[in-house]
């Protein structure tokens, strides 16, 4: 058995701990910790606490350390706030750059608005669950303590979905996100429906007040339109649509580009999605959003179309990986709104550091992406003022975040 001290957290959660010279990964430690255990390759993977620090606490959920969804629940919140800032500083620091960390904004526990189930038939009925990590096997959970009230309230419902969808031997997917109008439901990997399958989803969408069903794909019934309000607008997301994952963590990102985009009047938003931060902006700018994905741009102009009090809003297709906007395209925007995936946004990046564009709200889900594309913008002219961490993945390594960059 081999004596550790945990020294640092790593970006996957682990406790690092250094052996002659070497990182040695730790699951479910705390740093400061001594532990105890057996080495496999570079991990201990079962370790034994010998000298705990007060940075633990109990974790909440009884499902913890077995669903495989929360990694971290064991530590101290405050100070999992300040590792998921620094993840940025550290990224930021691997491309040479260093700014002002704003402390990160945390989502509170029960405020998952969606999340995707695995679901299994048993001999007297179904579950729900999440597999455990890093293998096959899902861990059925009766309650969740990051889902939002109203998908826990669902649960009977999903499962009688399950028992109809899944057989003895399959699994089926449930991608769950709550709604204005009840809950939204995509069944995935499903039987087909055959016979009167069809009728029992159709009586327990309405016995359970679920918004609409999809199942493998194809709408089965929308009971009542599943939408989401963004500023003044109210959007039908079309089926497995991206949205921000806590209405906190959103309403924390809107704000911060909010603040950014100031008093310009006309704004790019780049990568829009469903119009997340276009919709709310168009309360005192003209946008221009650009997405790649049709219906999510048809669902965003409908929202727009029947709002009151929002300014013009043009909706335009393009891939902005392949067709990046280029200088002259940039020239008419006061200012701009990036919010890539998590591959970043290298080659629209390249042509914003060209443009005379002099103001950028910068949106990611991954700080390492965003640090090489701030790279690009900062060796183009622009300034990094400062970066607003938000967690809306909370005890997981996952982190958001909103960069101001400006010229003169």
């Amino acid at each position: 058995m081999t004596e550790l001290r945990i020294e640092k957290l790593g970006a996957k959660c682990d406790g690092i701990g250094i052996l002659d010279g070497a990182e040695v990964f730790v699951p479910y430690t705390v740093p400061g910790e001594l532990v105890e255990g057996e080495i496999v390759e570079d991990r201990i993977p079962k370790p034994r606490i010998l000298e705990p620090v007060p940075l633990r606490v109990k974790a909440p959920c009884s499902h913890f350390k077995t669903c495989g969804g929360c990694l971290t629940q064991h530590i101290d919140g405050a100070f999992l706030a300040d590792w998921k800032r620094d993840l940025v500083g550290d990224a930021l620091a691997k491309q040479g750059l260093s700014t002002e960390l704003r402390a990160t904004i945390t989502s509170p526990p029960q405020s998952r608005r969606r999340a995707v189930f695995t679901g299994k038939r048993t001999k007297n009925g179904a579950f729900l669950g999440f597999h455990a990590r890093g293998t096959s096997q899902v861990v059925p959970i009766n309650s969740c303590t990051l889902l939002h009230p109203d998908i826990s309230a669902g649960f009977d419902g999903l499962k009688a979905l399950v028992k109809l969808g899944a057989s003895r031997k399959s699994e089926v997917r449930i991608a769950v996100t709550t709604s204005l109008g009840g809950l939204d439901i995509s069944v995935n990997d499903a039987l087909p429906l055959e016979n009167d399958l069809q009728s029992q989803v159709v009586k327990i969408t309405h016995d359970h007040g679920f918004s609409r069903v999809f199942w493998n794909g194809e709408v089965i019934l929308e009971r009542m339109p599943a939408q989401q309000q963004f500023g003044a607008a109210l959007v039908t997301p079309p089926n497995g649509s991206f949205l921000q994952a806590t209405q906190d963590g959103e309403a924390a990102l809107v704000q911060t580009v909010q603040d950014i985009i100031g008093s310009a009047k006309q704004v790019a938003d780049l990568f829009s999605g469903c119009g997340t931060f276009t919709l709310p902006l168009a309360k005192t700018a003209e946008m221009v959003a650009f997405e790649s994905d049709r219906a999510m741009l048809a669902a965003l102009d409908k929202g727009w179309r029947a709002a009151v009090g929002l300014k013009k809003v043009d909706t335009i297709t393009r891939d902005l990986f392949r067709n990046p906007l280029l200088e002259d395209e940039l020239k008419p925007f006061d200012a701009v709104v990036i919010d890539p995936p998590r591959a970043g946004a290298r080659a629209q990046a390249e042509q914003l550091a060209s443009s005379s564009v002099n103001k950028i709200a910068f949106v990611s889900c991954y700080p390492a992406t965003f640090a090489r594309d701030a790279r690009i913008l900062v060796d183009g002219g622009f300034t990094l003022d400062w970066v607003q961490t938000v967690d809306q993945f909370l005890w997981s390594s996952h982190c958001e975040l909103v960069a101001q960059f400006t010229r003169k």
